[in-house]
């Protein structure tokens, strides 16, 4: 074994990018490690939780947040964060009639700040390609059977944006407070392979 791997190219590139960027005073020395630490350590799917919550339960913040998600979330002390640039987040809402499912096809972009760390599968190939071409197949597998007059939207990520499923709040759960709505809510429900 020669103990190359095929992603140990891609990193001394990073590597070689990131020095240039430190040398040139864009970026300060270790900038690029602590950011990704923070992101890490406060991305989890409790914060877009919060979010499906606050949409479920007030219906201004609900507007405002399929209008200018970005703004929305502010309100909730969140970002998406992205460094010099904020990534822009849209958030879909299901609804009766469509179904919203997330996917990045050409690599795994992700609002990480909101969802925490995804999934493996959702960066697997196999997930990537079929979720576009047979996105009803997709959702089955995942347990989502839905019926057969729901549209299916897919959306797809990119470097500057990233997009968070705003799930239809369940029957039954009228006098629940955001806490306990908030418990309700799953990372697969926010990306579109759950119901909620």
């Amino acid at each position: 074994m020669s103990g190359h791997h095929p992603s140990a190219a891609i990193a001394e590139r990073v590597r070689h990018i990131e020095s240039l960027l430190e040398r040139h005073g864009v970026i300060a020395p270790g900038e690029v490690d602590r950011r990704i630490d923070d992101l890490l350590a406060g991305g989890t799917p409790l914060n877009g939780a919060r979010i499906v919550a606050r949409a479920w339960t007030d219906p201004a913040f609900r507007e405002r947040l399929l209008t200018d998600a970005n703004s929305a979330i502010r309100e909730l002390a969140l970002s998406m964060g992205g460094g010099a640039s904020e990534l822009r987040l849209k958030v879909v809402a299901n609804t009766a009639e469509e179904h919203h499912v997330v996917v990045c096809t050409l690599c795994s972009c992700y609002p990480t700040a909101l969802l925490g760390p995804s999934p493996s599968w959702y960066k697997s190939d196999a997930y990537r390609a079929r979720v576009v071409r047979d996105p009803r197949g997709i959702l089955a597998e995942f347990g989502v059977d839905l019926p057969a007059d729901v549209r299916i939207t897919v959306w797809d990520a990119s470097a500057e944006s990233r997009y968070m499923v705003l799930p239809r709040r369940p029957e039954g759960t009228d006098g629940l407070d955001e806490a306990e709505l908030a418990a309700l809510v799953t990372r697969t429900g926010l990306i579109g392979t759950a119901l909620v």
